[in-house]
């Protein structure tokens, strides 16, 4: 299937469905490739994703706050850069065919960061590269500004062709924003009905910034039952594809480009092939929107964004 894309301000491709592997992958040691991690990947390929969404590991600042339930495992690691690198390698399809992410595991020396993960990669650049979070920050402007700086400078090296953020509200973004020469592309964001982030992607729309949503399943997969879930079962019906079908392209048109995972070949052959088949109406997609503002949940960072966690 040919996947829709959309055009960063730079002027690259970005396909609007992305493979993502982090926390579906994550690993308790970072030593040593895991064989299933790197063969989960490139069937992924081998199914036509080419947009693969990677992290160097996630953040220990707030390691309750990661995901809405802690584990005893709070200083896991998506460490699967090794792994991505390899997939490609393996699969042999030309690099130049991939639009590859991967985030700064911290605000701090961005640049070195990423020279340590594309030598992970086994690749000269990434197309897109994202500060993870702004919390390691501690609050802290001048901290997120001089990251910034740095994401600059491995643009203007041609370490990343494109750069960005994750997980960034507004007061972030406008930290950033006063001394950017450069934009950024994308902020990454947890969105779904349940956390519809509409005020920050209006913001973002102004400012030419598209957005990208993580976790865009989180209504069937963790806060069900909802509110939603009627709507959904009925939608799908209607048009013969899955529930997650449903919310994939609730996303998709609304011009958000979305990151999901599996490891069931079954689902991500669903998610390319179903979503080529049908659009929702913009009525549907306003009566979803509806029904979701009746249920808040947010799935990841819940402690880092603290009193503004719904947002």
């Amino acid at each position: 299937m040919a996947m829709e894309t959309l055009e960063l301000p730079c002027g690259y491709k970005l396909p609007v469905l992305a493979y993502g592997t982090g926390t579906v992958w994550m690993k308790s040691e970072g030593d040593g490739i895991d064989r299933a991690t790197v063969d989960a990947i490139k069937e992924a390929i081998d199914l036509g994703y080419r947009h693969l969404d990677g992290a160097q590991c996630i953040t220990p600042v707030f390691p309750s706050s990661l995901c809405r339930k802690s584990t005893n495992s709070v200083e896991q690691d998506y460490e699967t850069e090794p792994e991505l690198g390899l997939a490609i390698e393996e699969s042999k399809v030309p690099r130049a065919e991939f639009f590859v992410t991967t985030k700064a595991v911290s605000p701090i020396d961005v640049e070195g960061a990423l020279v340590t993960s594309l030598k992970k990669l086994r690749m000269e650049y990434v197309d897109l590269y994202l500060i993870h979070e702004p919390f390691s920050s501690g609050g802290s402007e001048e901290v997120l500004q001089e990251a910034w700086r740095g994401m600059e400078r491995c643009r203007e090296k041609g370490l990343a062709r494109s750069i960005g953020v994750s997980n960034f509200l507004i007061p972030h973004l406008e930290s950033i924003l006063k001394v950017a020469t450069v934009k950024p592309s994308v902020n990454q964001i947890e969105c779904h009905p349940y956390l519809q982030r509409s005020e920050l992607r209006e913001y973002m729309k102004r400012q030419g910034i598209i957005t990208e949503a993580f976790a865009p399943l989180t209504p069937i997969t963790k806060a069900s039952p909802g509110p939603i879930d009627t709507l959904c079962g009925d939608l799908a019906r209607k048009y013969s594809v899955s529930n997650s079908a449903i919310l994939l392209r609730w996303i998709i048109d609304q011009g958000i480009v979305v990151i999901t995972t599996s490891g069931q070949r079954k689902r991500l052959m669903e998610y390319l092939g179903q979503l080529s088949e049908f659009k929702l109406s913009n009525e549907e997609i306003l009566r979803i929107s509806q029904l979701g503002r009746e249920k808040n949940y947010r799935a990841f960072f819940v402690d880092g964004f603290g009193k503004d966690c719904f947002l």
